[in-house]
C-alpha cells in the first residue's frame, strides 16, 4: 500500500500526485487529500491507480448520490461538490489554453451550469442476457470494462426514465430475442420519449405484443433498429408526437430523429445558444457562417436575429434535416445549408463559400484545425468557437492568435455533463 498527497485534478477527473519523481493518476482522489492507493497500470513515465482509503479528506468531498458510483463508468466526479466540479473544469480549460496553445483569454466568462441531477435526455443503455447470473443486465458499462453494470436506477437520467430500468429488464427477459438485443438508445423530446431497440433478430408476434403493451403502459414510443443506422424506424405507437426540442428564446422548434446528434442536456443547450448568440451578436445585413452546423442548433437562432447564415455540415442527411427545420420555422429565406467535408478545408474551398462578417464553429472532438488554418484575407472579424475538447480548442486557438491575427477575448466552460470529467467550453475571438 502506498500513500500520496494529491496536488490537482487531471482532465479525466483523477487526482494527480508525484511519488518518487513519477506522476501517479489516482481515481477517486481529490486535490489536497492524502490517500492510500493501489496501482493498476504501470507506464514508464506515469502510473494509474485507485484510491483505497482517504487518509485526509478534502473539505470539498461529498457523498456520491448514486449507489453505482465507482463501478459504473458513466460518472467520475460525484465525490466532488458540484460547484467545485465546475471550477475544476475551468482550470482544465485554462491549463489547456496555456500549456498547449500558449494563449490566455482576456476575460473569463461566467460558467454555464444548471441542475446536477436528472439532466441527461439522451443515453445508451447496454443490455446483456447472462444465463449464469439468472437473467438480464441493463445499465452502463463498468469503468475500463465492457461488462455491464446491473443497474436499477440512474441519478443523471430523468426520474421517469430511471424508473423504467427494472420494467425494461422484465420486458427483455420475456422476449424471444433477449440474447440478441444489445442496447436501448433513449431520446427524450418535448412531447415524447423514444427508445430505440437494437434488435439483431426479427421479433415474433408475441414479442411485438409485449412491446406494444409496454409502450402503452409507460407512455413511450419504441423504434426498432434491425441493422445499420439507416434501418431505424418507428414501431409503436405510430401516431406518437414528433420528437422535438425547443429554443423558446429564439422561437425555434427543432424536430430530430432519435439517433441524430443533439445535446444531452437541453436546459444547458438553451443557455449555451443564448451565450453564443450574445457573443456573436449577428445583425440584419450581416453574413454569418455556422460550421459543423448539424441540425441547425445555432444556425436557426442566428437567422432569427436577422442575419443571412450559411450552415455547413459534412453529412448530406443532416443538411437535408437542417433545411427542413429552417423551412418548418419560417427561416428558409435567411438560412441556407451546404454539404462539405470541413476536415479537408483549404483556403480555396473556404473562399468559395464567400465572405463572412462573423463565424460560429462547433466541431466534434477533433476540432477545426483545417478551417482555422484556411482563413484567408476575407477572414471574419469575429469567431465564436464552441468546443467539446479543450485540448483541440487550445491547438486551434494558437493558430487563430499567432497565425491569423485574432485576439482571444474571452473563454469559459459549459457544464453540459455534470459529474463527469467532460469539458465543454466556448471561446470568443476578434480581430
Amino acid at each position: 500500500m502506498k500513500i500520496a498527497n494529491i496536488e490537482s485534478l487531471d482532465h479525466e477527473g483523477r487526482g494527480v500526485a508525484h511519488v518518487d519523481g513519477k506522476a501517479v493518476f489516482i481515481e477517486g482522489a481529490l486535490p489536497g487529500e492524502v490517500v492510500e492507493y493501489v496501482i493498476f497500470k504501470k507506464k514508464d513515465s506515469y502510473d494509474q491507480a485507485n484510491a483505497t482509503r482517504i487518509v485526509k479528506p478534502s473539505f470539498l468531498r461529498t457523498s456520491p448520490k448514486c449507489r453505482y458510483f465507482g463501478v459504473c463508468g458513466g460518472c467520475s466526479m460525484q465525490h466532488l461538490e458540484a460547484d467545485a466540479q465546475v471550477a475544476a473544469k475551468q482550470r482544465v480549460l485554462e491549463d489547456n489554453l496555456w500549456h498547449i496553445g500558449k494563449v490566455k483569454p482576456q476575460a473569463i466568462l461566467p460558467a454555464i451550469y444548471g441542475q446536477a441531477w436528472e439532466y441527461r435526455h439522451r443515453a445508451r443503455l447496454s443490455v446483456r442476457y447472462v444465463h449464469k447470473k439468472g437473467g438480464v443486465l441493463i445499465g452502463f458499462h463498468e469503468k475500463r470494462s465492457s461488462f455491464v453494470v446491473d443497474m436499477s436506477s440512474c441519478e443523471i437520467l430523468p426520474a421517469r426514465i430511471s424508473a423504467l430500468i427494472d420494467p425494461l429488464r422484465e420486458l427483455v427477459g420475456a422476449l424471444s430475442i433477449r440474447e440478441r438485443l444489445p442496447q436501448f438508445e433513449i431520446a427524450m423530446g418535448q412531447n415524447v420519449d423514444v427508445m430505440v431497440i437494437r434488435n439483431l433478430d426479427a421479433l415474433t408476434a408475441e414479442d411485438e405484443k409485449l412491446l406494444k403493451t409496454f409502450a402503452e403502459r409507460h407512455a413511450i414510443q419504441f423504434f426498432l433498429q434491425p441493422k445499420g443506422p439507416e434501418t431505424v424506424h418507428p414501431f409503436h405507437p405510430l401516431d406518437a408526437p414528433e420528437l422535438t426540442y425547443t429554443l423558446p428564446e429564439f422561437d425555434v422548434v427543432m424536430p430530430f430523429h432519435p439517433t441524430e446528434f443533439t445535446q444531452v442536456n437541453p436546459a444547458i443547450n438553451r443557455m449555451l445558444v443564448r451565450r453564443a448568440l450574445a457573443l456573436l451578436d449577428p445583425q440584419p445585413g450581416e453574413r454569418v457562417a455556422d460550421l459543423f452546423c448539424g441540425l441547425g442548433n445555432f444556425t436557426l437562432p442566428i437567422a432569427r436575429q436577422g442575419a443571412q447564415v450559411l450552415g455547413v455540415e459534412g453529412s448530406e442527411m443532416l443538411v437535408r434535416r437542417a433545411r427542413s427545420n429552417a423551412e418548418g420555422n419560417g427561416l428558409a429565406d435567411r438560412a441556407s445549408f451546404q454539404v462539405a467535408n470541413l476536415f479537408e478545408t483549404t483556403e480555396a474551398s473556404l473562399a468559395e463559400l464567400g465572405r463572412f462578417d462573423k463565424m460560429l464553429i462547433d466541431p466534434p472532438r477533433d476540432g477545426a484545425i483545417e478551417v482555422v488554418k484556411s482563413l484567408g484575407e476575407n477572414a471574419p472579424r469575429r469567431i465564436v468557437y464552441v468546443s467539446c475538447n479543450p485540448s483541440t480548442l487550445a491547438r486551434d486557438a494558437s493558430v487563430l492568435v499567432f497565425t491569423q491575427g485574432y485576439q482571444l477575448k474571452a473563454a469559459g466552460v459549459v457544464n453540459m455533463f455534470p459529474h463527469t470529467a467532460h469539458v465543454e467550453s466556448i471561446a470568443f475571438f476578434e480581430k
